[in-house]
């Protein structure tokens, strides 16, 4: 059953029984339609008076499970009204079932495209953006379903995939076991139950909370969040530290780790273990040492190892001499197939992401470029980045200035007003009032690549 609200009893007549629209024949006032998939999953659509032809298909982010799981179609309220204003239609689904669903996710968006075409006419352009897991949904989108769509845009998007995602994810939590609760028994990975996930991770809180109050326990912290290049500035509602204190850093670090441990490397691991069938991650052959010296974080944890009188060197090897954890292949597999990418890409992509992002880290994107670089995909892929703390921290401008970019690309075959000035004043244009952050950036390597242009990386598990 379908729920259809619009303004007008009129416009609901029209909407029901007029043929379906195109985009050169309009309905005369604004339609917004609510519905339900034959999956299960609810969507939304709006579609303004004068729509200019191109439809916007959202992906959401991750929800988890316990939490409504609503529809949506837009980032933010102040960016959907923007481009209702300026004749975009907008439309997204809440995918069949919270957590780790791509499964379900491409089929819904896909299917809500289905139905928008059936009731509205096809779009002259479609566009898949998307942020956060989202990114991962749109991602996957413009990888399989590229003859849908014109172009994609990744707002801070998971776009390392999934095995990478999982492996960074037990990095941090195995140094913190390893070096302050050793003879915990704090279960890591292979959680049976959202019970015993949640179990673990209140008693790794309480091992992080007892370690933020001693020198060593913030060192300690600052080299588990250095593996996952986790930033010192992650809180926009915080000051930017200063680039030499260390302290102010960590205690950011540490505000972040806590997050990562109250929900992504517990309860949302369980929950994507109970899909895989198993554990999807592995730190066997992972090299502390090495991932230390590529983070841009291994000055401020030299410092704090030094101010504690800490031996890191010892630290680094006692996590490489510390009993491993194994992936199950299986798990590995259904990841792999269902999460990870190819980095082929046959229409442009255009991604944006905040440098200080402790959720989704920036090196996120240097994973997909790799993978892009190597399936020959760059010359389609762009990534832009925005100067701000915390995890998709965009302003409507800048959201609207990465999209017009990439209209731009569809349209022209060529990337010449997407860098950062033009951006920026892309931005200012499209929302005077809101930020303009975009700034030349290179993000470090990813600790940690997993993608399907590299079969060797199949092997390290």
């Amino acid at each position: 059953m379908h729920r259809i609200r619009t303004r007008t009893l009129v416009a609901v007549a029209a909407l029901l029984l007029a043929a379906p629209l195109t985009p050169t024949a309009h309905a005369a006032e604004d339609v917004h339609v609510e519905g339900r998939l034959p999956s299960g999953a609810t969507y939304l659509m709006d579609v303004p008076a004068g729509w200019n032809g191109t439809v916007l298909l959202y992906s959401h982010g991750y929800t988890p499970s316990g939490v409504p799981n609503a529809a949506r179609n837009a980032p933010d309220d102040t960016t959907k009204a923007l481009l209702l204003n300026q004749g975009y239609a907008l439309i997204g689904s809440s995918y069949a079932t919270t957590g780790w669903a791509v499964t379900e996710a491409v089929p819904d968006q896909l299917a809500t495209l289905d139905t928008f075409t059936a009731r509205f006419g096809r779009a002259g352009r479609t566009i898949a953006w998307g942020t956060s897991y989202g990114g991962l949904v749109t991602t996957a989108l413009a990888e399989r379903h590229a003859h849908r769509l014109a172009g994609s845009l990744s707002m801070c998007g998971l776009v390392q995939g999934g095995v990478a995602n999982w492996n960074s994810t037990l990095d941090p939590v195995f140094a913190l076991k390893t070096l302050l609760a050793p003879g915990s028994g704090i279960r890591l990975t292979g959680l049976p139950s959202p019970a015993a996930a949640t179990q673990a991770s209140d008693a790794m809180a309480a091992v992080l909370t007892e370690a933020q109050q001693t020198a060593d326990g913030r060192a300690r912290i600052a080299l588990a969040a250095a593996l996952h290049n986790i930033p010192g500035w992650n809180d926009p509602s915080q000051p930017r530290p200063v680039p030499t204190d260390w302290d102010a850093q960590q205690s950011g670090q540490y505000q972040a780790v806590v997050g990562l441990v109250k929900f992504p490397a517990f309860v949302w691991r369980q929950e994507a273990e109970s899909r895989a069938g198993g554990n999807m991650s592995w730190n066997t052959g992972v090299d502390h040492h090495a991932m230390l010296r590529n983070s841009p974080y291994l000055k401020e944890v030299k410092e704090l190892y030094a101010k504690a009188g800490l031996s890191l060197k010892s630290d680094l090897n006692t996590l490489d001499k510390a009993p491993r954890t194994r992936a199950d292949a299986n798990a590995v597999d259904w990841m792999r197939r269902t999460s990870s990418f190819t980095g082929r890409l046959s229409k442009p992509q255009l991604n944006i992401h905040t440098t200080g992002d402790a959720l989704i880290p920036v090196q996120s994107e240097s994973a997909y470029r790799r993978a892009a670089t190597t399936a020959g995909s760059a010359p389609l892929l762009r990534q832009r980045y925005v100067d701000n703390a915390g995890h998709c921290t965009f302003s409507p401008g800048e959201q609207i200035a990465a999209l017009h970019a990439l209209e731009d690309r569809i349209t022209t075959g060529h990337w010449a007003g997407s860098d950062p000035a033009a951006l920026n004043s892309r931005a200012t244009e499209a929302d005077p009032g809101s930020p303009a952050r975009y700034l030349p950036y290179s993000p470090a390597s990813y600790p940690r690549p997993y993608d399907r242009a590299h079969p060797s990386d199949g092997r390290r598990n």
